[in-house]
């Protein structure tokens, strides 16, 4: 079974024992949360397209852990002005493992 959710602004293909990374969800590990915005179902061959989200399906899913991704940087530098600017960003991320896809 494959479902397509959205979370977060971005699409996320997943199925059961699925581990994903996603921006930052309220809860702590161990917490149990479920996505109801289900774009696409798959199973048993047969397909469901949402317009735009299936009826009545969801899928479970437990935070594995809260992370932070790696530190991005950010580099200006205007030539011949001795002017440069660098600064760095680190995302808040969670890490869930998807147990069950209900249809």
């Amino acid at each position: 079974m494959v479902a397509v959710i959205r979370t977060g602004g971005k699409q996320y293909s997943v199925s059961a024992g699925d581990t994903i990374t996603v921006m930052a969800l309220d809860g702590a590990a161990g917490d149990k949360v479920t996505f109801d915005e289900v774009l696409f179902l798959e199973k048993d061959g047969g397909t469901q397209v949402g317009a735009p989200l299936v009826a009545g399906a969801s899928v479970t899913g437990e935070i594995a852990e809260q992370a932070r991704s790696p530190k991005t940087l950010s580099f200006k530098k205007r030539r011949r002005q001795n002017s440069k600017r660098k600064r760095g960003h680190r995302q808040d991320l969670t890490i869930v493992r998807i147990t069950s896809i209900d249809a």
